[in-house]
């Protein structure tokens, strides 16, 4: 029963996924830590390669379109993927199974679903209100950020939660891409996202692997489930409520947060 639970997560996040593009992480690990107990280092150690193996497929497919604006990804992994090795390198000098670093994961993981449920709401409230496409002869300085050093700055804090938590790459990503890139269009925000979160998990997952803090045969399950769960929701997304989905799930991670703030 164990096991189906497992794969019938898996098929619920994917679904989540699918429908509404917000990352997967926020929703995964607080499932494994509230309803099946495992360790916060496992679920976050796990649900990184999880992350990376859903997105992988999706970047492929997007890269094949020409959605992928490489330069945005290059800019943002350029600041995240060095924070992400030294966030690993900390964890692995005090241990990532020591009372202090487990505390320390469930507060950040708190925060950051609170910010993931906070720019899940205003995407939802707003997200409609980023251009739908490029003028003709604009598309470099759509990919031009705001500052040259904007991208480096949020990659880095967001490498930096992403490998403590898990969570960031998704609704906080997609929420940062639209500030720093005020005229690059949503669906190239969301390819950009996707991209750069699948080097960014795969590194931090496989540093996690390194300190022991994946769980093999969980996440087998896990991406049992997920994968077709991830085929209906995208077929399903333009026959539901985005914006009601949204919020709803907005209450639900920030619900999450709280929760993971009080243990």
């Amino acid at each position: 029963m164990h096991d189906l639970a497992f794969v019938f997560a898996g098929f619920f996040v994917g679904l989540v996924v699918g429908l509404t593009g917000v990352g997967g992480g926020s929703l995964m690990t607080p499932i494994l830590i509230f309803f099946f107990g495992v360790k916060p280092y496992m679920a976050v150690g796990t649900d990184l390669l999880f992350a990376a193996f859903t997105k992988m497929g999706g970047t492929v497919k997007l890269a094949r379109s020409k959605h992928i604006d490489w330069r945005v990804v290059l800019n943002l992994s350029a600041g995240s993927i060095p924070a992400a090795l030294i966030t690993l390198y900390v964890l692995h000098t005090l241990g990532a199974t020591s009372p202090e670093v487990q505390r320390l994961m469930t507060n950040t993981l708190g925060g950051a679903l609170l910010m993931t449920a906070a720019a899940t709401l205003y995407k939802a409230l707003r997200g409609k209100a980023a251009p739908v496409s490029v003028a003709s002869g604009q598309e470099a300085a759509a990919a031009r950020p705001r500052h040259w050093s904007l991208p480096l700055l949020f990659g880095a804090l967001i490498g930096t939660l992403v490998t403590l938590t898990s969570v960031g790459a998704g609704a906080i990503g997609v929420t940062v891409l639209m500030l720093l890139y005020p005229l690059l269009p949503l669906p190239r925000i969301v390819a950009a996202d996707i991209a750069y979160a699948v080097p960014l998990t795969l590194v931090a997952g496989m540093g996690h692997a390194s300190l022991g803090s994946v769980d093999w045969p969980l996440l087998a399950k896990l991406l049992m489930g997920s994968i077709p769960g991830i085929w209906v929701g995208s077929h399903l997304m333009f026959k539901t409520p985005e914006r009601v989905i949204r919020s709803l799930l907005s209450i639900l991670l920030a619900y999450a947060g709280m929760k993971l703030i009080a243990l």
